[in-house]
């Protein structure tokens, strides 16, 4: 019995202990949550990553995925799966942050990050390229191959970009005038919407940075960094916890490939300034230029406006100032380009600050009230990835009840590249984006584009793009016709005659050749050559009823001479056409004759020999030896006997 009595105690102290550690637990656990609770629902700045996976605390938003449900890709054509979210061990998970149990909008995450080494000393801070001068490396061996390796694979030199700061100034291009302008401290708020695809970190941060510095705070709302479907790693995890560590900056990712406008539209969608401001991945701003565009549209809300665009030189990053006065302008290809015409300056000094309204403004920077862009129908949703978005926007914006102008007190440097550094699923893509701008707002006129871009005009034969939708708001808008756009905003773009019989491709009989003018001499004009007849609308030539022989998508050289050497040099505006730039066909013969000399044109192939005795030996060495076109006196030569060569006939033409 005493034994029995002894084990009894036992059992209940051995009871009471594992009571008592059991409510130890439960008090720890209780305490634990009540701790971790209240450190999520407070808010601090975060700071680097210490350990894989840690939580960094971020305002709600900072990160946005788009997925494919949200409301702000409707617009969208799907264009290629999400695939990329497993690099780079990116997580996410739903943000809790602010409340206990938040309605949790859809799209807003936290990201964690995994670890990171990082060095406990920074490196210095580059110093190369400052105030905007070139960088010329010298490297060999393995350093050469990764320069020309970078270079290949983003369209510019981006070692030479990695060795410059982030914070790099750029010298002052601005007229004195412009230092001088009082801006209103009332001006709308801007967000810069800053679309990128697989961008090099050194370009992309440095636009970033670019505008956080000179941009003033009290004027900018945000600046939204819209990934549009990025694959390289460094952007990724590495990005967002870089963001994360940005006042203002807010990254947007968006689930599928949305090309420039789509991309473009989503941020508008997601922004919360009254003016957009659209900003490529890798421009470097001057100081002041955000004030004057503000300036302009909060005059105008129809007005959407460009700074004068810089250019840094792809290989060297040298900042080169672009001269004043500057338009948008675009051919009939549909080819943007930007127009510099420095001498008006010194006939109109005037127009030193006063902005110039253009035909069309370039993608590189553009500002455009948001409401505005939103009921002129935004970037068009049907236009795939890349390519002539910026001519539609131009022309719906003009017709559409708008008005578009480059400001002379505001500079942003563009990032010129050597080639597009990425590839696109469809070869065809610029010219079916062409496509949908000729039928949508440029009625008879397409017919014109569509002889100068054969690959164009068989695409369309074969498919017709589905623009209903486009045509629909264009009558909602009240648009104006493409004859109004021509006349009143481009009366400076030529409208070719093309008649039948005298114009198309120039076919040299007696060469089997057709002739052409060498790519890269540009609108100064220069001399011509024989070269095989490409087939594609680039060597159209228009013979008009001045007599003029008007070459090329622009319409703007004539055919002219230098002696006995045909060259083509600039057209004349509106004054009548001198008689040195004046030819007549005569179709029975294929000869082309020009008026003031009466001699006729002859073709002569690289180290040939004109068929005229006429011909001095030491002028046939010097000049027709390299080949070209020349004045010969007429003859029934093959070489002198040419053909307007047609190749499409559009339908209404």
């Amino acid at each position: 019995m005493r034994l029995w009595g002894r084990a009894k105690v036992v059992r209940r102290r051995m009871l009471c202990l594992w009571l008592l550690l059991l409510g130890f637990a439960l008090v720890t656990l209780a305490l634990s949550d009540l701790f971790n609770r209240d450190r999520d629902n407070s808010y601090q700045k975060p700071g680097p990553p210490r350990r894989p996976l840690q939580r960094v605390p971020s305002p709600p938003d900072l990160e946005v995925i788009v997925d494919s449900w949200d409301p702000a890709l409707e617009f969208v054509v799907d264009l290629a799966p999400l695939n990329s979210l497993q690099e780079d061990q990116l997580l996410f998970v739903r943000s809790t942050q602010g409340t206990k149990n938040p309605p949790q909008r859809k799209g807003s995450y936290k990201v964690l990050l995994p670890v990171t080494n990082k060095a406990t000393t920074p490196p210095a801070p580059p110093t190369h390229g400052e105030m905007g001068k070139a960088v010329r490396l010298h490297l060999e061996g393995l350093e050469k191959e990764k320069e020309l390796s970078a270079a290949q694979k983003y369209g510019f030199n981006e070692v030479v970009s990695e060795r410059i700061s982030l914070h790099r100034r750029l010298p002052e291009a601005r007229r004195p005038e412009c230092l001088g302008e009082q801006y209103s401290e009332s001006l709308p708020s801007a967000s810069v919407v800053i679309c990128f695809h697989d961008e090099a970190w050194s370009t992309l941060l440095r636009t970033v940075h670019s505008v956080l510095d000179t941009a003033p705070k009290q004027h900018l709302q945000e600046v939204l960094l819209v990934d549009d479907l990025s694959q390289h790693g460094h952007l990724k995890s590495v990005l967002s916890e870089y963001v994360a560590h940005l006042d203002g900056v807010r990254l947007i990712r968006s689930t599928k490939r949305l090309g420039v406008g789509g991309c473009r539209s989503l941020g508008a969608a997601r922004a919360a300034g009254e003016v957009l401001v659209f900003m490529d991945s890798h421009c470097e701003c001057q100081k002041g230029w955000l004030e004057p565009l503000l300036e302009r549209v909060a005059q105008d809300r129809t007005r959407v406006v460009s700074p004068i665009m810089d250019v840094i030189d792809w290989q060297t990053f040298q900042y080169n100032a672009t001269q004043w006065p500057v338009k948008g302008m675009f051919n009939w290809r549909l080819d943007f380009y930007w127009e510099s015409k420095p001498q008006l300056q010194d006939k109109h000094p005037d127009l030193d600050v006063h902005p110039v309204q253009s035909p069309a403004l370039g993608g590189g920077v553009l500002a455009i009230d948001r409401h505005f862009f939103q009921s002129v129908g935004a970037y068009d949703p049907g236009m795939l990835l890349w390519g002539a978005e910026q001519i539609e926007l131009s022309i719906r914006v003009w017709s559409c009840g708008g008005s578009m102008e480059v400001v002379p007190c505001s500079r942003v440097a563009h990032l010129d590249h050597h080639h597009l550094p990425y590839r696109f699923p469809d070869e065809e893509l610029l010219q079916r984006n062409k496509i949908r701008i000729a039928d949508t707002w440029m009625d008879a006129y397409r017919k014109i584009f569509y002889r100068r871009d054969t690959l164009a005009h068989f695409i369309r034969q074969s498919e017709s793009p589905n623009i209903t939708e486009r045509l629909r708001l264009k009558r909602s808008l009240g648009c104006r016709n493409f004859h109004w756009y021509l006349t009143t905003v481009y009366p400076q773009l030529y409208i070719p005659q093309d008649r039948p019989g005298l114009s198309g491709e120039l076919y040299n009989v007696g060469t089997g050749s057709c002739a052409d003018y060498p790519r890269g001499q540009g609108l100064q004009g220069g001399s011509m050559n024989i070269a095989p007849c490409s087939g594609t609308g680039s060597q159209h030539y228009d013979l008009n009823s001045e007599g003029e022989v008007r070459w090329g998508p622009m319409g703007a050289l004539c055919l002219d001479t230098q002696g006995e050497q045909v060259i083509l040099s600039p057209c004349p505006d509106q004054q009548p056409t001198a008689s040195r730039l004046q030819w007549k066909f005569i179709k029975l013969s294929g000869q082309l004759v020009h008026q003031q000399s009466q001699l006729c044109l002859e073709a002569v192939k690289d180290g040939g020999l004109p068929h005229s005795s006429s011909v001095k030996p030491r002028v046939v060495s010097t000049l027709s030896s390299a080949g070209g076109l020349f004045l010969r006196p007429c003859t029934h030569h093959p070489r002198q006997q040419w053909h307007f060569e047609q190749l499409v006939a559009p339908k209404g033409a």
